[in-house]
């Protein structure tokens, strides 16, 4: 700690140099938090499904309905504990842009999610109310919607019997673990199919729970076995599998992030940040062979430009991962389509270890040029 005078007096030397520096750097490690949050943000739905889930939907797409008759075959299937059926509703709350998901889903749905924590009276309001909806913590915060609130949702798959706006009661409000999605809209299948037009007695997909997971793939075969020939057959998958099929859809999410922050990282930190460290240590030739001959040792200087460099990554690239954590906790950046966006301690503690380990790399040829000045050429050269 007694170098650290030295070496902060160092980094203000070129205020200017330093500041834009810095600039890079913190722009390098936004991005590199925010590609982060994306990621989670497709993948956390992946990591937190059920063991025990699985999600039997229709063979050719998920977009094409089955009946809910279903639902008491696949009760009656060894193995099975549990059945609850799912139908997207979709729909817009104001315009296109405050969409978030809204579901049409069987009273006994909440038995199979034990991680969406609502409390009991709130629940039997819901199984008591057709018209009422459960929503999850996130989007009733975000709009202002109590217990007890009328709420409108223009109709965008579903058309209802009369007009164009479904409108449902506000009985519960869900909160969840950490990574479970709190951006839902529960509301009763019954109601949907009772005042829809057309396609009733029809629902979007099924989730059951299995007594033991380690069947999970024979209980699977034997209930698209029991739909086999039928105008709907099935296609039956741990829930696992089920969320991994749509991120798939959008592409290898992390080999793209990985490229994206690769280039980032490269191109605004390694090469602004090493470059700054060459210029600084050229300005300071005849300085550095002043302080050998003052008895600095080589490791000592080595170590000097070392830490200068680490010191200025981790001020751009901390500053970087605070503010972007701070604005993702606001919650501000939630939507429809990415609802969970969170920013792990993991992904902070990496970003810290990337700041460190960039901070070397930045720094090591001016260190090791520095450490190999010779104190009679660095003063013939002044």
């Amino acid at each position: 700690m007694k170098y650290f005078p030295l070496i902060w007096r160092n980094l203000l030397r070129r205020k200017v140099r330093t500041i834009f520096t810095l600039a890079s750097v913190f722009i390098a490690f936004v991005l590199y938090s925010f590609l982060m949050v994306v990621q989670n943000a497709f993948s956390m739905g992946v990591e937190v499904a059920g063991v025990d889930r699985l999600v039997l939907m229709h063979k050719v797409s998920l977009i094409q309905l089955l009946p809910v008759s279903y639902a008491d075959r696949i009760r009656g299937t060894e193995g099975v504990t549990h059945v609850g059926h799912s139908t997207w509703f979709g729909g817009m709350y104001q315009d296109k842009a405050t969409q978030f998901a809204v579901m049409a889903v069987d009273p006994a749905y909440f038995q199979l999610y034990p991680e969406a924590r609502i409390q009991q009276e709130q629940l039997q309001a819901w199984l008591a109310d057709r018209q009422g909806v459960i929503v999850g913590r996130t989007t009733a915060t975000r709009y202002g919607w109590n217990i007890g609130d009328k709420i409108p949702i223009q109709a965008t798959i579903w058309q209802p019997k009369q007009g164009n706006t479904w409108f449902f009661n506000v009985d519960g409000i869900y909160d969840a673990d950490r990574g479970f999605d709190t951006s839902n809209f529960f509301f009763h299948y019954e109601y949907l199919d009772e005042n829809r037009r057309g396609a009733y007695g029809q629902v979007g997909w099924y989730v059951l729970r299995i007594d033991d997971p380690s069947h999970a793939a024979d209980v699977a075969a034997r209930l698209d076995a029991q739909f086999a020939n039928s105008s709907a057959e099935t296609k039956t998958s741990t829930e696992k599998a089920f969320l991994q099929g749509f991120v798939n859809q959008v592409g290898n999410i992390k080999a793209i992030i990985i490229s994206i922050l690769a280039a980032v990282l490269f191109t605004l930190f390694l090469l602004v940040l090493a470059n700054t460290m060459a210029q600084s240590v050229r300005e300071r030739t005849s300085e550095l062979a002043v302080l050998k001959t003052l008895g600095f040792s080589n490791g000592l200087v080595l170590g000097l430009v070392l830490v200068e460099s680490i010191l200025m990554a981790l001020l751009g690239g901390g500053l970087g991962l605070a503010i972007t954590y701070f604005a993702v906790e606001g919650g501000s950046f939630n939507n429809a389509l990415l609802p969970v966006f969170i920013m792990r301690s993991r992904d902070i503690a990496i970003g810290i270890a990337l700041c460190c380990a960039l901070g070397v790399v930045a720094g090591a040829f001016p260190a090791m040029t520095a450490m190999r000045l010779r104190i009679t050429d660095a003063l013939r050269r002044t």
